[in-house]
């Protein structure tokens, strides 16, 4: 039987490590599962040191639960501290990298795990977090002390699933050389957008190039009427769509199985039923990942 459920309001980290497809592919299987099993100790040990709790793991990723940001912000600081660029953990030419996500707000806590649109803002900074990077929200640095607030900056605005509006996106400084050099906060209000460059997608010899002109929206699946039709068992119908949102290419997963995103800089994202955006360049998959220059493989480029 089920544990009766209960509400609490705690700081939400996920923690994965960047890239691990790669990882297994220079490194090999065992010493690939080896790194990251030793990346995941790490978090583990950290979450534990600053009082969390480990919630659970699912592959590369830990998702913990701390008492307040301070706790959170402590804990993801030492992850990163140890884990990224760390020479001692991979190889001589193989730069582990973590990325951390944070959110301070109300989960419901049922059956030793959490559930709640907290635990999807949580997820959705980790998502938008670069390696080396802790991403958190205006929630979480409203929780922190002086001494942690003095460490953050606003970077970006992002759109969560469920949430009306843009939340505001925030850089927590973990390097001494970071905080030293920290730019002010930028004024959102003020800011002029920046102008939409271009946005190419190349699939099986088919181009399509959106721009500042484009107002249709582009679909992705096995649907014939979909702009990039691609089959397979493992892809929706109507699996994806890229729409232009200011200056902004946003991708949106609408399928069962996700959307895989490759980064020309080494990066991996998996979205699924959330939306994220397009920059630089890389590999679109769905479903599952495809490796570049294989059939299923979507190429991608952005231009300011």
């Amino acid at each position: 039987m089920s544990a009766e459920a209960a509400e609490n309001l705690v700081a939400i980290l996920f923690a994965d490590v960047v890239g691990s497809t790669r990882l297994y592919e220079a490194m090999g299987d065992d010493k690939a599962r080896e790194t990251v099993q030793e990346c995941l100790n790490i978090m583990k040990q950290a979450t534990e040191k600053y009082g969390g709790t480990v919630i659970k793991t699912m592959g590369d990723e830990v998702m913990s639960t701390f008492p307040s940001s301070d706790d959170a912000m402590n804990a993801g600081s030492r992850m990163q501290q140890r884990i990224t660029n760390n020479q001692d953990i991979g190889s001589d030419d193989i730069n582990v990298a973590i990325r951390i996500g944070c959110h301070y707000g109300p989960v419901t806590i049922q059956d030793r795990d959490i559930f709640g649109a907290a635990v999807h803002t949580a997820n959705r900074m980790t998502s938008q977090a670069k390696a080396g990077q802790i991403l958190t929200t205006s929630a979480t640095v409203d929780q922190l002390s002086g001494e942690w607030k003095a460490l953050v900056r606003q970077i970006d605005l992002a759109t969560v699933k469920g949430r009306s509006g843009r939340v505001e996106v925030f850089e927590v400084l973990w390097q001494p050389e970071e905080a030293t050099s920290m730019l002010p906060a930028i004024g959102w209000g003020k800011a002029k957008p920046s102008k939409l460059g271009t946005l190419v997608l190349k699939f099986q010899g088919l181009e399509i190039v959106v721009d500042q002109n484009s107002s249709r929206t582009i679909t992705l699946g096995r649907a014939d009427d979909n702009d990039v039709v691609i089959k397979g068992n493992l892809i929706s119908r109507i699996h994806a769509r890229i729409e232009v949102s200011k200056d902004r290419f946003i991708l949106i997963d609408e399928s069962t199985n996700g959307t895989f995103i490759q980064r020309n800089d080494g990066e991996e994202v998996f979205v699924r039923r959330d939306e994220i955006e397009l920059v630089d360049g890389g590999i679109l998959s769905l479903g599952r990942v495809a490796p570049r220059g294989t059939s299923l493989a979507i190429e991608y480029h952005c231009e300011r």
